[in-house]
């Protein structure tokens, strides 16, 4: 994987898929709000619809945290449509579905499986500045959990408008929180 933690993400530009209608997605898009960028391998296939079915049944709770959601995998827009006109799992996604045949964006993000053309299972969560905060890969037969990405999100929120303050382990929102200094060393 060539990008890390805290790093900025790469220009591109691609095709999505969203509410009806095929618009141009851009780095831009990234930047101003928080965002996730959700990679996966293939339309029509076996794990990736109940992941993004998982993503859509979570959407309007991650648009009122003001997070927009961009799906990304190296089939079409045009097949993103056929999906999402044929499949009730993915027809009831409301964000954008990105379309990278190019392998561009896979590849900006260090995920594009060697020789197979296909992204991994990985997932970003991106601040507004258009910085990586958080970066999950899984294997092939793992799906990923869309409420643990949206307490994910709500820590690096929270991280983010408290400087000097830090989210432990299981953190919820409304959970305590840690202060690191000399005092707490060993003391954990």
């Amino acid at each position: 994987m060539s990008v890390a933690i805290n790093t900025e993400i790469k220009p591109f530009t691609a095709q999505a898929y969203h509410k009806g209608n095929f618009v141009e997605v851009t780095e831009a898009h990234l930047k101003d709000k928080w965002s996730v960028v959700f990679f996966y391998p293939a339309d029509f296939t076996f794990v990736c619809p109940t992941e993004l079915g998982d993503l859509a049944d979570h959407y309007a709770e991650l648009q009122r945290m003001g997070v927009e959601v961009f799906s990304v995998s190296t089939d079409t827009h045009f097949t993103h449509k056929a999906w999402h006109d044929s499949s009730d799992t993915i027809g009831k996604i409301q964000y954008y579905m990105v379309g990278d045949q190019t392998g561009t964006i896979t590849n900006n993000f260090g995920v594009m499986r060697e020789g197979q053309g296909l992204a991994d299972r990985a997932t970003f969560i991106i601040d507004p500045q258009g910085v990586i905060q958080a970066i999950e890969v899984t294997a092939e037969g793992i799906g990923r959990d869309a409420s643990d990405l949206v307490r994910k999100i709500k820590a690096a929120q929270y991280v983010a408008a408290h400087p000097g303050e830090v989210c432990p382990a299981k953190w919820q929102e409304g959970d305590a929180t840690l202060a690191p200094s000399l005092d707490l060393v060993g003391k954990i």
